[in-house]
């Protein structure tokens, strides 16, 4: 299970659209937008640099979860890898759970990264548990989107799981707002936003760094998103698995 695992891991670190859209993206949009904005403060007290450097490390690990996962799942049913899990001693729940981990573990570049840069180049500064309460909350918040990327992969095949995880991928990212806050699209983008997983995930990290700690109504509602998508991608990956 172990050495599965670290496979997984290693091969979607060779993967340039990976490192691309996942590790380099997301320090790029930090860099443009806090070199502009960076002093400012939002009506929070909180600095422009800190906010946007929590809303590049969640779009990270949000890309990261799902193209780390939707992608290789599909590409392993398609050709038959799957069916070669299943005739080894890994029980089929061990398979899903190395899959979860494997994604899991790929988040943290992108969120180690954009953190760093953030450090070095905009000098942010949090206390110790401030930090790591916020790269614990990011990281354990992926799970619902990695459910999302295994449900994608469990019905598409790889060349279209690609598109339609970076299409919900960048979907997610918007529509929580990642990119922009979502009130300057207006009252309707901002009541679509607060229905979003990826706009309650990155909200706890607003949160941890304004000094407010975790918000129980985004956690519950992170954490139902997490049931849900987490149920059909079960459900999903066991017709898949019938199928093939």
């Amino acid at each position: 299970m172990l050495y599965y695992g670290r496979t997984e891991a290693l091969r979607m670190l060779r993967n340039r659209r990976y490192l691309i859209f996942v590790v380099v993206f997301p320090v790029v949009l930090y860099l443009i937008n806090a070199n502009i904005y960076g002093d400012q403060v939002d009506e929070s007290g909180v600095s422009y640099s800190v906010g946007l450097m929590v809303s590049m490390a969640a779009y990270g690990a949000l890309a990261s979860s799902m193209m780390s996962s939707a992608v290789p799942w599909a590409t392993e049913r398609q050709s038959g890898w799957l069916r070669q899990l299943q005739i080894t001693p890994l029980p089929n729940w061990a398979i899903i759970v190395t899959k979860l981990v494997a994604a899991m573990v790929l988040v943290l570049p992108s969120l180690l990264l954009v953190s760093l840069v953030a450090i070095v180049q905009q000098g942010v500064s949090l206390p110790p548990g401030r930090w790591a309460l916020l790269l614990i909350t990011l990281w354990l918040g992926t799970v619902p989107f990695v459910a999302l990327g295994l449900a994608i992969g469990s019905v598409l095949s790889a060349d279209a799981a690609q598109p339609a995880a970076m299409l919900c991928m960048f979907a997610l990212a918007l529509a929580g707002g990642l990119w922009f806050p979502p009130e300057i699209l207006g009252a309707t983008m901002k009541t679509i936003a607060g229905l979003t997983p990826s706009f309650h995930y990155a909200a706890l990290g607003w949160s941890v760094v304004g000094g407010h700690g975790l918000p129980m109504t985004d956690l519950l509602v992170l954490a139902g998103w997490a049931l849900g998508l987490g149920g059909v991608a079960v459900y999903l990956y066991r017709r898949a698995t019938v199928r093939a």
